[in-house]
Order: C-alpha cells, then structure tokens, then sequence
C-alpha cells in the first residue's frame, strides 16, 4: 500500500509575527463528538483566508466556535482578534467585539424589508457601514430597500446578509459557504464586492465547497480533515498541488 501522502509540513503551526486574528490550540465538541481538535492559525488584518475541506471536516464547526456559538462548545484553546480575547466572550460579546458571521442560512428576517433589516442590525453599537455606503456597495439591495427581505432572489439574500452583518462594525467577517446554489454570474458578483472591502481592509474568512472559486478569491488556504489542519499555506499553493487537492478536497 502506498503511504498516505503528507501535506502537513506547515500545519498546526502559528506564525510568529504578530497577528490580527489568532486560534491556539482550540478544541471543540458538539455533545460528546470531537470536532474541533486542536487547530492554531493564524490570519493577518485585510487577509482573505479560504478554510476548506470535505465534509464534516470541522469547517463550519471552527467559524461557530469564532463566533463563540453554543455548539460546538469550546472545551480548550483561546482566541483572539485585535487583542481581544474572544474566547472568554459568549456570541453577543464577541459579536460586538468586531466578529460578523454570515451563516450558511443567512437567516434573513421575515417580515422585515431589505432597510428593516440593515437598520435592526444598527442598533447595536459600534455602527459600521452607513445604509448609503452599503446601497453603493450593493446596488440591487438599494433599488429594493422597500421590499421584503425574504422575497428577494438568493443571490440578493446573501447581498443582504454579507451587508447586513458590515451595517455593525465588524472587524472579522466570516462567511459560511456564501456560494451556495448561486448562478456564476453572481457569485462574480459577490467575490467582486468582497475584493472591494478588502481593498478597505476587512479580514475575511471563507467556507466554501466551490474549492477552487474560494482559492482564487482567497490569500491564504488552511484545509482540514476530520477536525486537524493538514496544510497552512498560500491559495496559489493548493491550486498548484493537484495531489493535494485530489486527497482533501476531491477536486
């Protein structure tokens, strides 16, 4: 049998330059399943960080345990963003703190138009975006301001919900598979946007099974498998490496 290739040279590992956002040695359960198990990282203020993997890689699980979620519940490890030890924080706390998650659902709310639901996610302090900073931004939600949020197309939820989350002033914007049942022309248009508040400096980090659109968006790649890093490295790194990403991604 041939031995298990080894893409972890550069895995489990943090930078020893100072960090905007840092995860040391964070473990974390749902229940009593382990999913998040011992992973460090680090990622730089205006980066744009890819975490891939298949499914059930602990993806998902590792941007709710950022968020300081319920489950999975961290069980041991701390982090950090701009100083801020998060770790310590429940949702709200860490939400206030500058961390703005963008879940796979979106979660518009129903019965709230596009403005409703900027404007409720302003009430809590420190304000970001300005709603006219936001319409420039994204064209189409200023054009329905007054619609329902929930009658809008998919890609324009996630125009609302990316939007809804920098009407706060976040300083890390985690986004749970924002691709997801989009047609390309508007994914092209979501990755454009996000280039663009990156050009201003936020810090993003990016759950995508669309692999190979999230790399090309991305700076930087972490994959992992069954709850572990197995690669820390540059975006141009993992799409080079087809090896690499035949055994962790089956691209």
């Amino acid at each position: 049998m041939n031995e298990r290739p080894d893409f972890s040279k550069n895995a489990n590992h943090a930078a020893t330059a100072p960090a905007y956002f840092s995860v040391w040695d964070v473990h974390a359960y749902y229940g009593e399943s382990y999913i998040v198990q011992g992973i460090n990282f680090n990622v730089h203020e205006g980066e744009i960080l890819a975490l891939l993997g298949r499914n059930g890689a602990g993806k998902t699980s590792t941007l709710r345990a950022i968020a300081r979620l319920d489950d999975p519940m961290i069980t041991h490890g701390e982090v950090w963003l701009d100083h801020q030890p998060l770790h310590k924080m429940r949702s709200h706390e860490a939400a206030i703190a500058g961390i703005g998650l963008v879940p796979e659902d979106r979660r518009i709310i129903p019965g709230l138009t596009v403005e409703e639901n900027l404007q409720l996610a302003q009430i809590v302090e420190p304000v970001g975006w300005s709603l006219e900073r936001l319409y420039d931004l994204f064209p189409r939600l200023g054009e329905r301001r007054k619609q329902e949020g929930v009658t809008l197309s998919g890609g324009e939820q996630q125009m609302l919900a990316i939007a809804r989350a920098l009407a706060r002033d976040i300083k890390v914007l985690l986004l749970d598979e924002p691709y997801e049942g989009l047609a390309p022309v508007i994914v092209d248009e979501i990755e454009k946007t996000l280039n663009i508040i990156k050009e201003q400096g936020m810090t993003t980090i990016i759950v995508e099974q669309n692999a190979v659109r999230a790399l090309e968006l991305a700076d930087r790649s972490i994959i992992l498998d069954t709850g572990q890093i197995v690669f820390d490295g540059t975006a141009k790194e993992v799409l080079d490496n087809a090896e690499l990403r035949a055994e962790y991604l089956a691209i």
